[in-house]
């Protein structure tokens, strides 16, 4: 018998020394998928910028390893950008997204100099012009395109289409590009879109890549000096074992072929800068999520419930998405599976985790390790029961600290009000 190492880390001292329902997330790990973004289009001799995209996990921490790695950001409300903000996160390297934008967050964006604004339908454009007038200021600003790609995900997590609450359909584009043409407080320095997320194979972005280039020249020809392409995120990552990890090296050679081809038709026109968006890609990996296991529950020759202590409260996803994840008992790595349960949460709700993983003997009081939580678990959680959201501990190299508390109880009512007539 032995327990689960995870990022060097002996992940049962973890559990011990900060609690469980914990979030862990490997500094490293992070690191590395950085690097391997970067190397993968550095290869291919690729003019690029990466944006993590701030929704999948963030907190001022993460903040300052992205803005350490060299990476740019992008957030998509209020809070994020504060948070980034309030970690000194360079406002030059953000780009603001977000479908439907207040004046106040546009305000706030152009304040603090983002760097762009991505501009999400045509009713966004006149606002943002005007805000940007009367705050006497010339705001870089991206137009989201809905390209028309169906990427195969899941038909939540598919954006590229074109029924789709994002973006610009593109019988809109030219329109929305004359619209920022012609507004006096906006330069339209590039075009963006997102097909999807987790896709793992190349031909969804061999093909938006071909429209969204077609785009760009018409822009260009319109005499609007585009000088960047964003074409966004979606990589998959490894949930389960067996699956398909997205490919980096094969799709920068699928960039690299789709620019060559297009640009030969335009010898004498400047290639863009490819902007990549990846979020999951860089935190799902180098997060893990520790439970501890408490009642087993066994339904003869129907099904075992192993209950833990968490919930879709910190992990709603397979409520959503009907998303699936790997787990092991941390502390009995290595050993056969000798039982095949249900891993349910603690929820007062239908909540289950994971469907029918077989496990080697769980018992009350083993640690559950769930594998590829670094994306969407945190920076989704809730407060459903009333239950207290866990501590994010950071990891690097043998070091191990805090980078979110554990939520209190006092902290889950501390803004609750009784109405005069109660008291």
């Amino acid at each position: 018998m032995s327990n689960f190492i995870f990022s060097d880390h002996d992940t049962t001292t973890l559990a011990k020394t900060f609690g469980t329902p914990l979030y862990v997330i490997s500094q490293d790990k992070i690191e590395q998928s950085i690097n391997e973004i970067t190397s993968a289009l550095t290869a291919e001799n690729i003019d690029h910028s990466i944006n993590y995209a701030g929704k999948a996990f963030l907190n001022t921490a993460m903040c300052r390893i992205v803005k350490n790695a060299g990476i740019n950001l992008d957030v998509v409300s209020e809070g994020e950008l504060i948070t980034a903000l309030t970690s000194a996160f360079p406002p030059s390297r953000i780009t603001f997204h977000g479908s439907n934008k207040t004046d106040r967050e546009i305000t706030l964006a152009i304040n603090s100099s983002v760097g762009t604004i991505t501009i999400d339908s045509l009713e966004e454009i006149p606002r943002v012009d005007r805000i940007a007038g009367e705050l006497g200021k010339v705001q870089n600003v991206h137009l989201r395109l809905s390209p028309g790609v169906e990427a195969h995900t899941h038909e939540y997590i598919t954006t590229g289409t074109l029924d789709s609450k994002f973006g610009i359909p593109l019988s809109q584009a030219i329109r929305g590009a004359i619209m920022c043409k012609e507004a006096a407080n906006l330069s339209l320095t590039g075009i963006h879109c997102h097909i999807g997320s987790s896709i793992t194979t190349m031909e969804p972005f061999a093909v938006a890549m071909e429209i969204m280039l077609d785009m760009f020249m018409q822009f260009r020809g319109m005499g609007i000096d585009l000088s960047e392409l964003n074409l966004g995120g979606g990589f998959g990552v490894i949930y389960l074992p067996g699956d398909t990890r997205f490919d980096l090296r094969a799709y920068a050679k699928t960039l690299r072929q789709s620019i060559d081809k297009f640009f030969e038709k335009y010898p004498d026109e400047k290639v863009p800068k490819i902007i990549v968006e990846p979020g999951r890609f860089i935190i799902s990996e180098a997060g893990i999520t520790l439970y501890t296991i408490g009642t087993i529950k066994e339904i003869p020759e129907v099904k075992t419930y192993i209950s833990v202590d968490g919930s879709l409260a910190d992990n709603p996803r397979p409520a959503l998405y009907q998303a699936e994840y790997h787990a092991i008992i941390a502390n009995k790595f290595g050993e056969e599976p000798t039982r095949t349960v249900t891993v349910a949460g603690r929820a007062c709700e239908s909540d289950t985790l994971i469907r029918n993983i077989s496990l080697p003997d769980p018992q009350r009081g083993d640690i559950l390790a769930v594998m590829c939580t670094g994306a969407y678990n945190y920076s989704m959680a809730s407060n459903y029961n009333r239950l207290p959201r866990p501590a994010v501990v950071l990891l690097k190299g043998d070091k191990a600290e805090l980078m979110v508390r554990r939520e209190t109880v006092e902290q889950v009512i501390q803004n609750d009000l009784t109405p005069s007539w109660l008291e």
